[in-house]
């Protein structure tokens, strides 16, 4: 009988993970590693994936760098992909927006497995009543916590490797937490009144919570969502008003709003700068130095600490 996880359920995904693993163990004999495919939806997801399953299973990434989550639609060759994996692993809370059908119908039939809707509700960001900020790999610590969800997956697949798996979450889990610290030490050098980070949509939010800088995002938490005229005009005011001196772009995002914004800046007197691209909703290609989730973490923080406090 096929397993089933329950996808971007809001109430009980944790429990119904903990009894879909306990069935799993009693129910379903070890698949041999070497044959267990593993697919992410997302690098940020992949990343996470390949940290705590080692080189023990492949780890297939549905979206590549640069790819946008919220607006990509699944091609043939994909739900090819898709329904011939052992696992999926997706970053969950409606991330993967274009694709939520297709998990879920996976889901009827096999292990599908959204990390942060694992995460406590008290930990979310509530954008709508019952609506979650989706972004939560921005927090390290909050992050760290997806680790053991995916130990927890892997084992029901492979008991063999329980204790590699276990072992490698838990270690992962420890480099996000001091991934953490450094993040919060490094924002800390930047001026109180300038830590105002202006990105081309609201992807920030847990990075501004965690790491004490306030957030602004052209767009709204979904790149699918347009700034509208007025939105736009008032945010313009407060550039100009706060004298911002930068505003960033993003790896996987149009830069139209941004530049509309700079263009509406400088039509009042102020020019503003643009940062260097931050990485939001995925990590860098090959020779980026931004491939895995902490680098890309540091190179967002460098660029907003050299935009703004100054440091060019």
């Amino acid at each position: 009988m096929p397993q089933k996880m329950f996808f971007y359920d809001s109430k009980s995904v944790a429990l119904r993970m903990a009894f879909w693993v306990m069935m799993a163990c009693f129910l379903a004999p070890a698949t041999a590693a070497d044959s267990l495919r593993i697919v992410a939806t997302t690098t940020v997801v992949a990343d996470l994936v390949r940290h705590v399953a080692g080189d023990r299973v492949t780890v297939d990434c549905l979206m590549g760098p640069g790819i946008d989550p919220h607006s990509y639609k699944a091609t043939p060759r994909d739900a090819d992909r898709l329904a011939r994996a052992d696992l999926v692993v997706a970053s969950g809370l409606h991330l993967e927006g274009k694709l939520g059908e297709l998990l879920a119908r996976l889901g009827d039939r096999m292990p599908v497995v959204g990390v942060a809707d694992t995460l406590p509700r008290d930990r979310l960001l509530e954008i709508a009543p019952g609506l979650f900020d989706p972004h939560v790999w921005f927090d390290a610590a909050l992050w760290s916590l997806c680790t053991s969800s995916v130990a927890d997956a892997l084992v029901a697949l492979d008991a063999d490797g329980a204790d590699g798996y276990r072992m490698r979450a838990k270690n992962y889990a420890a480099e996000l937490q001091s991934l953490d610290v450094h993040l919060r030490e490094k924002i800390a050098t930047i001026p109180l009144q300038k830590r105002v980070l202006v990105t081309a949509h609201d992807a920030f939010r847990y990075f501004g919570r965690a790491y004490g800088i306030e957030v602004i995002g052209v767009q709204g938490t979904s790149t699918t969502s347009e700034a509208g005229l007025n939105d736009m005009n008032r945010l313009v005011d407060r550039v100009v008003a706060q004298k911002i001196p930068v505003v960033f772009v993003e790896t996987s995002v149009s830069d139209r709003n941004v530049t509309a914004l700079r263009e509406g800046a400088r039509a009042r007197g102020q020019n503003v700068a643009l940062g260097s691209r931050l990485y939001s909703d995925s990590l860098g290609g090959p020779g980026s130095g931004a491939e895995t989730l902490e680098e890309a973490l540091r190179a967002n923080a460098d660029a907003i600490v050299q935009g703004l406090a100054g440091e060019r």
